[in-house]
């Protein structure tokens, strides 16, 4: 009994060592969001939409590189579960390669039509205006994000979450500061609202992500850089074969949440900024989910690669059932202090009481989303993507843009709406407790990795 509560606790313990650098990191990266709405809510809700949409965008390209990240996390930390180091910096290298291809096609469209892409979200003029603007310049940088999150993807996947967390910081709080000067024209600086948000913030990132890139470089990191030209064609296969299906997912996600946010902005300006509004609040609690996920994926692909398929499945159920404690006690929080978020982020009352609706909403949806997120996060840890994907797609179509379609063809209030994504989490969860509990996911294999 003193046993198996010692390998308990080593176990919680384990998940918390990887999990807790991961949600700092996260809710560094949802402060930076909830930090741009803030900087520009004095300039009134379109200003809000528009970054809002913009956002929106740029998690549309970084959700397509998740499907690298998560190839990367999984084929890094078998090999590294292994002891094959060398073959864990191969696929790291050949990740960056391919992910930053990926980036720059990705960024071509909101360089060259931002305002075709900004007109997609059906807003009025001078919204969609602001948001080509503000879509421009995340485009204009992307690649700097993507190098950021790809290295520090590999240096997770081996084990050390401090290191990105360290950069991440940096980034954070120069992205907000350079942010603010440049929106708001502190000294000699012109005040450029929407625009000089996304600019400040992505000159910060690209200035951060370049000594992140040159430190790795230097080899000053568990895992090398390779310095050769040319990329493993059999990583690079590896990594497609496995990465295919969360970029499709992702991708899948992130269109669908676009539709979404067509659906709500036909109920107007006001609903679309509480909605976006409502987003950059309960984000603090979903990527502390997040953490756990990304810890429970870690886990769950060394244990494989060590050949401890039992250990692999603990590691999954206790990274769920850390999330579902920390995810529930952030609903009861979001529930308490909804007004008093709202009114923070926003002066107009009608987007103050459309917010509160939808944080009450979301809060309930919390301990659903805990189990959405830490049991996919596991299963591609394993390298099983393939059904996250097939739970994404049922849980949005059926859940999500179906009901919400129904809701604005029958003239209901934008709370029935917003309602209609707590079936959506249901769908998704109980088919990944379904998927998870068979074990089916035990038996997969990665090419070259460890048993």
């Amino acid at each position: 009994m003193d046993s198996d509560s010692n390998q308990l606790s080593s176990s919680s313990l384990r998940v918390w060592q990887l999990a807790w650098p991961t949600i700092i990191s996260n809710l560094l990266f949802t402060t930076v969001g909830f930090c741009h709405i803030k900087i520009v809510s004095g300039l009134g809700t379109s200003a809000v939409a528009a970054v809002t949409s913009g956002h929106r965008i740029f998690f549309l390209i970084q959700a397509v590189l998740m499907g690298v990240s998560v190839a990367t996390t999984a084929m890094v930390a078998r090999h590294w579960g292994a002891k094959k180091v060398a073959e864990a910096e191969l696929v790291a290298w050949t990740s960056m390669a391919l992910g930053l291809a990926l980036a720059i096609l990705l960024s071509l469209p909101a360089v060259f039509i931002p305002d075709v892409i900004a007109s997609l979200f059906g807003l009025d003029a001078e919204t969609t205006r602001q948001t080509a603007s503000f879509i421009f310049w995340l485009g204009l940088f992307n690649v700097f994000s993507a190098l950021n999150a790809l290295l520090s993807t590999a240096l997770r996947a081996t084990g050390d979450v401090i290191t990105p967390l360290c950069f991440l910081a940096f980034s954070s709080l120069f992205n907000v500061l350079f942010g603010y000067c440049l929106a708001q024209g502190v000294g000699f600086l012109p005040p450029l609202g929407v625009s000089g948000v996304a600019l400040g913030g992505s000159l910060a990132g690209a200035l951060v992500s370049s000594v992140f890139a040159m430190v790795w470089w230097r080899g000053k990191f568990n895992i090398k850089a390779l310095k050769q030209w040319r990329i493993d064609r059999p990583s690079a296969r590896q990594l497609i074969s496995i990465g295919a299906p969360s970029v499709l997912e992702q991708g899948f996600i992130q269109l669908a949440f676009l539709a979404f946010f067509a659906i709500v902005g036909q109920y107007g300006t006001s609903p679309y900024a509480a909605y976006g509004i409502g987003i950059s609040i309960v984000a603090f609690s979903i990527v502390v989910g997040f953490g756990f996920g990304i810890a429970a994926a870690t886990l769950v692909a060394q244990q494989l690669g060590a050949g401890n398929p039992e250990q692999a499945r603990k590691a999954g159920w206790r990274g769920l059932r850390m999330a579902l404690a920390a995810m529930s006690v952030f609903s009861v929080l979001l529930a308490i202090f909804a007004r008093d978020l709202a009114g923070f982020m926003i002066e107009d009352e009608a987007t103050i009481g459309l917010t509160v609706s939808f944080i009450y909403i979301i809060a309930i949806a919390q301990p659903i989303m805990a189990v959405d997120i830490t049991l996919s996060g596991a299963l591609r840890g394993a390298g099983d993507t393939r059904f996250p994907l097939l739970a994404t797609v049922c849980g949005i179509v059926f859940g999500r843009l179906l009901p919400a379609l129904a809701c604005l063809t029958l003239e209901l209030p934008i709370e029935a709406v917003f309602a209609v994504m707590l079936l959506d989490y249901i769908i998704k969860s109980s088919m990944l407790l379904v998927r998870y509990r068979s074990g089916k996911w035990l038996g997969l294999k990665l090419a070259g990795a460890g048993a």
